[in-house]
């Protein structure tokens, strides 16, 4: 099977895991770049200042900063046709409160997208993928004060007039629905809990602040959709949501209700805002149950529905199982984990492996929606081997991509109209929950390790030559 013409091939990155450069030209501090290294045992700790001596992966990355050229002759050797990116908030506006933009920091993403202009790469941008600049934190608590959204439509107003001629893709937030867990308080907003000095520890976490949060990025997106369609439009913007499929563990209905419940409040609250513009109704009763109180202003639920975006991306890289039972076996995940799935191998890292659940996701979710799909992240993360000739044979990378590649194909024969598959990780980059480089999943080898040594040069890898034959194929030769 191929896929049908114009689709998109590519790949995507985040500029908080790759970009690096974090003081070079004017740019400010963003939430990322106060979270030290960890591991996938030890949590990344959040520090208020700076601590000498202490190492903080995003700093560096692996300094896109530095050698945007080189990766964009890269992607383009494989043929990318999209390149998913996002621009760091902070180096736009260092505070993220200033009143004027840093134009060396502009200028950058014009050079940018003028570099994959020249290859014929569409860029698909990401405005805002967990890097909210540190002063909104310090000043606002990050997203949980409604002032903020002022602050993210002047700097949607900036990056949609200065790149309205050079990019047509964007995104309004990286999986807005991480506000939906505890962990996404500080990575997705910014928001600083008093006693709070780990990524991930929940101790601190207050669900009304968090979920008022997530209302105050709704109310930006469908603003910014429509800032976005009056200054060009042709503009396509979509939203972001990091896919927790769910299944029940066993037919006992407990159970499946139980999936449900974990499919409705980790994926459809913020897809059926932004897509259908109107809170579903059983949010309601979550909320009522929860004691939680989405302070709304008058015209809230007017701007929901004159914002819905055009297109619905999402990332996949594992599904998750449901048990009312207290007493099953877990396992961990993409910022959710669950019930160990006796019926799936799993990565180095205990994430279950389900091409067929992308497949399952990919109608379920053209059902219910209606427009088109993107999946803008999957990828393997894995420790990859350097061998003695300098070459990386990463074949359970190619495996994990081709049975998801051959799902999604499926997914297209079944009617879903899917226009883009953005592999995550395209060149290695740091992991954004542990700050690792030990977790690889790139085409492209990086020379870095866990505690930033190495030259940062850039070997492809087996997958490389594999994903090129991939595209010039549309998907045929895999």
């Amino acid at each position: 099977m191929k896929m049908k013409d114009g689709f998109f091939w590519g790949g995507a990155t985040a500029a908080n895991q790759y970009e690096g450069g974090w003081n070079q030209g004017g740019k400010g501090p963003s939430t990322s770049d106060m979270m030290t290294g960890g591991t996938h045992t030890v949590p990344r700790r959040i520090t208020r200042e700076l601590e000498e001596g202490t190492y903080y992966p995003s700093h560096e990355a692996v300094d896109f900063y530095g050698h945007y050229k080189e990766d964009i002759a890269l992607m383009a050797k494989m043929g990318f046709k999209m390149f998913r990116m996002s621009i760091n908030w902070s180096r736009i506006y260092p505070t993220g409160y200033d009143t004027e933009p840093n134009e060396e920091g502009l200028k950058f993403y014009e050079n940018v997208f003028s570099e994959l202009e020249k290859y014929d790469i569409e860029p698909l941008v990401t405005i805002s993928h967990y890097e909210t600049p540190f002063g909104l934190t310090e000043k606002y608590n990050g997203w949980a004060s409604r002032d903020v959204i002022d602050h993210y439509l002047r700097y949607c107003d900036t990056i949609f007039n200065r790149y309205k001629n050079q990019v047509k893709y964007w995104l309004t937030f990286n999986e807005i629905n991480c506000l939906t867990m505890p962990m996404g308080g500080y990575l997705a907003a910014g928001i600083l809990f008093e006693g709070t000095t780990e990524l991930g520890n929940n101790s601190s976490d207050d669900p009304q602040v968090r979920f008022q949060a997530l209302h105050h990025q709704f109310v930006a997106s469908a603003k910014a959709v429509q800032l976005g369609h009056s200054i060009n439009p042709d503009f396509k913007i979509g939203c972001m949501i990091a896919y927790m499929t769910t299944y029940p563990n066993t037919p006992n209905p407990k159970d499946i209700l139980l999936a449900q419940k974990k499919d409705q409040l980790s994926n459809m609250i913020c897809g059926d805002v932004q897509v259908r513009g109107a809170y579903p109704g059983f949010a309601h009763r979550f909320f009522e149950e929860q004691g939680i109180k989405i302070e709304q202003h008058p015209d809230d639920a007017e701007t929901l529905k004159n914002g819905c975006v055009d297109f619905y991306s999402f990332s996949y890289y594992m599904s998750i199982v449901e048990s009312a039972d207290p007493n099953v076996e877990k396992v961990g995940g993409n910022l959710l984990g669950g019930v160990k799935n006796p019926y799936l191998e799993a990565s180095d890292w205990g994430w279950q492996i389900d091409p067929e659940g992308l497949r399952y996701t990919l109608n379920n979710l053209y059902d219910r929606y209606q427009i088109p799909l993107m999946v803008v992240e999957n990828g393997l993360g894995a420790v990859d081997v350097v061998e003695e000739d300098g070459s990386i044979n990463d074949d359970y990378r190619i495996n994990y991509l081709r049975d998801h590649i051959v799902q999604m194909q499926e997914a297209v024969a079944d009617g879903v109209d899917l226009i883009a598959y953005t592999m995550w990780g395209c060149i290695d980059l740091v992991s954004a929950s542990t700050g690792e480089m030990k977790k690889r999943y790139g085409f492209v080898h990086v020379n870095k390790d866990n505690d930033g040594n190495g030259d940062l040069s850039r070997t492809p890898k087996k997958s490389f030559y594999w994903y090129k034959d991939v595209i010039a194929s549309n998907g045929e030769n895999l």
